[in-house]
């Protein structure tokens, strides 16, 4: 840690601050090292990095033609670059809160008898579609406390299962892979900014 102390929590909490001031000094720009804690500044670092972060799934979509922008990438990727070093952060949480949402949608579409079933805002929403809205919650909410990997963004991934946006199970594998994807790019960019995010799980 240098003089600049404290470099934690910054003008808007978290580790976003942090991260930037370890680009920057790796990039040897001391303008932006003079001003890494500006919130103007810390607000354009988070442009970019959801700028990068769903061109990436984008130009992967463009390129296999596989659905790999969903909404839950949205806050997993907030997550990644700005508390960065938090359990709920960590590849390990990410990844397998993701996983559990997937399971528990996909599980709560078949109980229901909803795997073949248009989109909920295709046929409007049905008892059924309630109930596997609602279990595919309740399982993904349950399940990443017994398991020990909480991950928000991950109700967001049942619900756009449970409801049908994202139904096929090859469409799942490619939901999975987005979020390797998304892992793989927040581990990158945290360790070029010499963040201690880890390769698996928080310490």
């Amino acid at each position: 840690m240098s003089d600049r102390e404290p470099r934690r929590p910054g003008p808007i909490g978290g580790d976003m601050a942090s991260v930037l001031l370890g680009l920057a000094e790796r990039a040897r720009l001391p303008a932006l090292v003079e001003r890494h804690s500006s919130v103007s500044v810390l607000g354009l670092f988070a442009f970019v990095n959801g700028l990068i972060s769903i061109a990436i799934m984008a130009g992967t979509a463009l390129v296999t033609g596989a659905p790999t922008i969903f909404p839950s990438l949205g806050p997993t990727a907030f997550l990644l670059f700005y508390t960065p070093t938090t359990p709920a952060a960590s590849p390990r949480n990410t990844i397998l809160g993701h996983l559990v949402g997937v399971l528990a949608g996909y599980g709560s579409l078949v109980l229901f008898g909803l795997a073949a079933a248009e989109p909920a805002m295709e046929t409007g929403v049905t008892t059924g579609r309630v109930g596997a809205a609602a279990l595919s919650l309740a399982l993904t909410s349950g399940a990443m406390v017994w398991l020990k990997v909480p991950h928000p963004p991950a109700g967001a991934t049942t619900l756009i299962i449970s409801l049908g946006i994202l139904r096929e199970p090859w469409q799942l594998v490619v939901l999975m892979v987005a979020v390797t994807l998304l892992v793989v790019q927040g581990w990158v960019i945290n360790r070029l900014a010499g963040i201690d995010y880890p390769l698996w799980k928080a310490g």
